[in-house]
Formats: structure tokens, sequence, C-alpha cells
């Protein structure tokens, strides 16, 4: 569904990326793993657009949306959840719902799409028509993967869904991450949470200063003993029930 050629990217002459290639099939969870200033998020920019490409492409469900605006893009079904948690604190939680919709035009698919986030997020049915302001972070950590699936993405694009979250809760989100992908969406998720990640997804690539270093299978990934040594600590068998239930 997408592929990353030989991508440099990064702000004004400063350049972060330098060749980066990445394939994420459709279906299932892709995740990119890294620690801070690695250019995780710099590559999840230069494949929404937010960030023009110095150099390489970026194919989208087989079309060439290198030069594409981030709005053409997620009219594509290409559509990023930020690191920012950017919720809209004087709304409340089902005008921030649908404001992530404001593409489309179908009224029916919109109203069934809210039913599904919903589904997903029972805690947002629940507090719906509160203040988006007075919901805790994991809460709007919800909301904006919620507003995000409003779009009715193709693929959903996560940057550090578990930022300053506690464990408890990262393991609610990371469970409905991967309840999403079972209803249909590809998801490509960039975390510094090594472990959970690896849990979570099929395929996963390492970056480190703007190259990708390591990439494979994620079982294989967290078998590894440079995955160990760098990343890991303890075993992973005690979360991967939960997550992949």
């Amino acid at each position: 569904m997408l592929e990353v050629k030989d991508v440099h990217a990064g702000y004004g002459n400063l350049k972060i990326l330098r060749g980066v290639n990445m394939n994420v099939p459709t279906g299932g969870i892709v995740t990119l793993l890294g620690g801070n200033g690695t250019g995780k998020s710099t590559l999840l920019k230069a494949i929404s657009g937010l960030i023009p490409l110095m150099e390489g492409e970026v194919v989208f469900d087989g079309v060439n949306i290198s030069k594409m605006k981030p709005h053409e893009r997620m009219r594509l079904g290409l559509v990023q959840v930020t690191q920012a948690k950017e919720a809209y604190p004087a709304m409340t939680v089902e005008e921030n719902l649908v404001l992530g919709a404001y593409t489309r035009n179908d009224r029916e698919g919109t109203k069934a799409d809210l039913e599904k986030v919903y589904d997903f997020f029972p805690v947002l049915r629940e507090r719906s028509k509160q203040l988006s302001g007075t919901l805790s972070g994991g809460e709007v950590q919800m909301l904006v993967i919620g507003r995000g699936l409003m779009a009715s993405p193709k693929m959903l694009m996560l940057d550090e869904p578990s930022a300053a979250l506690a464990p408890k809760v990262v393991l609610e989100i990371f469970s409905n991450i991967n309840r999403i992908a079972k209803s249909g969406v590809t998801i490509l998720v960039v975390e510094q949470n090594v472990r959970m990640a690896l849990i979570l997804a099929q395929y996963g690539y390492i970056i480190r200063d703007g190259v990708i270093m390591m990439q494979g299978e994620a079982d294989n990934l967290i078998r590894d003993p440079a995955v160990k040594d760098s990343f890991l600590g303890g075993s992973v068998a005690d979360t991967t029930k939960a997550l992949r239930n």
C-alpha cells in the first residue's frame, strides 16, 4: 500500500532522512522504531506531505503522492495522527470526532463510522457531550485516534501513541490499535516503546541517524540479540496475549 523510495528530507538545509526505503503492505501493522532524534517523526511528516522531499518519492495505493498537498493525500485515504495529541479543548468529544470527517460528504457513512469509533473506544461515547479539555491523557489519545478514523482511512499513521501514558493505558491503546487493524485499516505506528510495538506489529523497521539500520519480521526482531541488548529487557510474554486478543 505504501512505498517509500530513497527518501531524503529535513528542515531547510538540514537533512534528517538519508535515503530511507520502506514498504507497508495492505493489511496488518508495521512499526518504525528508534530513539529521540533518529528521524521517525520526520519520516511520517515526509510521507503525509507536511515537509517536502529533497530526493526520492512516496507511492500510496499505486499513486505517486510525492508532490501532493497533505489534504490531497488524506482524501486518498492516508491519515496521520500526530504525537501532539491535538484535541480542541473548547469543543465536545463528539464535535472533535466529527471534525475528522470534514473532507467527507457521505452523511450516513460518517454516522456509521462514528458508531465504529464509539465501539472501539466506549469511553468516548460516555464522554461524547463532555468538553475534550476535561479528558485524561489516555482519553485524549483515544480521541485523536478516533478522529483520524473519522476520515475513513485506508492507512492510519500513528506517531508515538504511547507517549506520556501510564502502562495500563498504553496496553488499552495498543489493544485497540490491534482491533482497528483487524477491521481492515492498514497501520504504520512510530514508537519508542520497542517491546510493545514489536508485540503488536507483524514487521518492523529500526531507524538511526536518518537511515534504516535494521528491518524484519517483528517476531524475529524481538528475539534478535542486538535488538534485545539495545532496546529490550525482561520477558514479553506477559503482554503478548492481552495485546493480540
